[in-house]
């Protein structure tokens, strides 16, 4: 049998980026879990080998650079219990990283990689919303605060499931083959999305 090259390359570009997603995550438990067994030195030299942001040729949504990252927590509107563990959790995460106020909320679209802006807030989506098919929030990440923050709310999520995923322009992608959960994996709705090239960042 004959394999196209360029099959394999997307196989192992997605492969490569998905593993990136896992070693981050893996590395945000290795520092809350044991990080009194790292000096200062072996935990930059440790984080140094992870390519937060990917700075490839980006011809194509098989090689894009990612710019920023997402995470949302997803939960459920109808339980109230639900909602308000959820909105805690919110404020908490907010209070860690000093996102209080409108002059943290996100001023540019959710689907904006956003390249080089400041980590901010977007407001809380009571109802199915873009392509989550449930209630959720989501923060806006650069790629130099991803560790810290994930750590955290690995570390704190409780029973509530979170998604992350990158921004490149390549909605798809960002969603669907770069993502990691932790806790219950949900179904997004991919038709929904406008941009999937790189760099792309939809009108509203």
């Amino acid at each position: 049998a004959v394999v196209s090259t360029q099959s394999t390359g997307s196989f192992k570009q997605t492969s490569r980026i998905r593993l990136t997603m896992k070693l981050l995550l893996f590395s945000s438990i290795m520092v809350v879990v044991a990080v009194a067994h790292y000096s200062n030195y072996d935990y930059e030299h440790m984080m140094s080998q992870i390519p937060f942001g990917y700075t490839m040729d980006s011809a194509s949504c098989e090689n894009a650079t990612i710019y920023s990252y997402h995470i949302h927590v997803l939960f459920w509107a109808s339980n109230a219990n639900h909602t308000a563990g959820a909105i805690k959790l919110r404020n908490q995460f907010i209070q860690q990283f000093e996102l209080h106020g409108d002059g943290k909320k996100c001023t540019f679209a959710a689907g904006d990689p956003a390249p080089g802006a400041a980590m901010c807030w977007y407001p809380v989506e009571m109802e199915p919303f873009g392509p989550f098919l449930t209630a959720q929030y989501a923060f806006f990440v650069p790629p130099k605060l991803l560790q810290v923050t994930s750590a955290w709310i690995l570390q704190h999520r409780g029973i509530y499931d979170v998604f992350i995923h990158p921004n490149s322009g390549c909605e798809t992608n960002d969603h669907t083959k770069w993502y990691v959960f932790s806790g219950t994996k949900w179904e997004v709705d991919a038709s929904i999305f406008s941009c999937d090239y790189p760099g792309c960042a939809p009108k509203s």
